[in-house]
Parts: C-alpha cells; sequence; structure tokens
C-alpha cells in the first residue's frame, strides 16, 4: 500500500473511504489513527467495521480502552486517550491483541507510538477547509 490521500466533504464521504480502506485490511494489521477531537476517527473506525461486516455499532472506548467487534475477523478497538502511562498498556496486556488473527484499530495511537510495530498503517485526519471536510492520509510504515 502506498500513500493514499483522500478529502472527505461529510460523515458519508469518511465512511466510503474507511469501508473501501477495509477491503485492504487481513489479520495481523494494527491501524494507527491520529487526529485532533473531533476530527473523525471514530467514524473512520465505524466505517472499517462496516466494511468487515462487524456485528457490534462501534464506539469510542474512551473509558474501557479496547473494544472487541466480531465481522469478518476479529476487530480490536483502542482508544489511548485517556491512558496516563504506558504501564496501563502492559497491564491490559496490549500485546497479547497485537497477533495474526485480528485487527487492531488504535485511536489516539500517536500518544504512545512506541509501543506500535515497526510494520502498521497510519490514518491521519486533519480538518479540512469547511467544517465537515477531512484531509485522510493513510500510509504503511
Amino acid at each position: 500500500m502506498k500513500r493514499k490521500e483522500f478529502i472527505s466533504n461529510s460523515t458519508e464521504e469518511t465512511l466510503i473511504i474507511a469501508k473501501n480502506f477495509s477491503e485492504e485490511l487481513k489479520p495481523g494489521d494494527i491501524v494507527a489513527l491520529n487526529g485532533n477531537l473531533g476530527s473523525g476517527k471514530t467514524i473512520f473506525v465505524k466505517g472499517i467495521c462496516e466494511g468487515l461486516g462487524a456485528k457490534q455499532n462501534p464506539l469510542s472506548p474512551t473509558f474501557s480502552i479496547i473494544n472487541e467487534y466480531n465481522g469478518k475477523y476479529v476487530i480490536y478497538h483502542f482508544d489511548f486517550y485517556r491512558i496516563k502511562d504506558i504501564e496501563e498498556l502492559y497491564d491490559i496486556g496490549y500485546e497479547d491483541y497485537f497477533n495474526d488473527q485480528s485487527i487492531c484499530l488504535i485511536e489516539w495511537a500517536n500518544l504512545f507510538a512506541e509501543i506500535l510495530p515497526e510494520n502498521h498503517i497510519e490514518v491521519n485526519i486533519e480538518f479540512g477547509e469547511s467544517e465537515n471536510q477531512r484531509r485522510i492520509v493513510i500510509e504503511e510504515k
């Protein structure tokens, strides 16, 4: 996967971009989602989960740290926003979730980038020129 860049002008367009992106995902993939508060990280996760046929409606796991969804693959959805230090991630055994049987989606991954494996996919979402516009950049690291 090369670097891909998209401009989304609505929540619906962001969902479509994410659904299309989900077709490229396979077990073992770790997707780091970065962007400011309200930029659309959780919307992007919803699109990925819809694309992978997840039965659950993805919600941001801000307070639970991790949610699990089941569809074509097992999907683990992390949110690092409220994590105070890396020890919390060790306590939940985050490394057990980074495996070849599931896909991991990590919101606010940049807060603890040091735990990400060398090979992962980054999705950066930035506010655009209008209130609803977003610039989405997807690239393999």
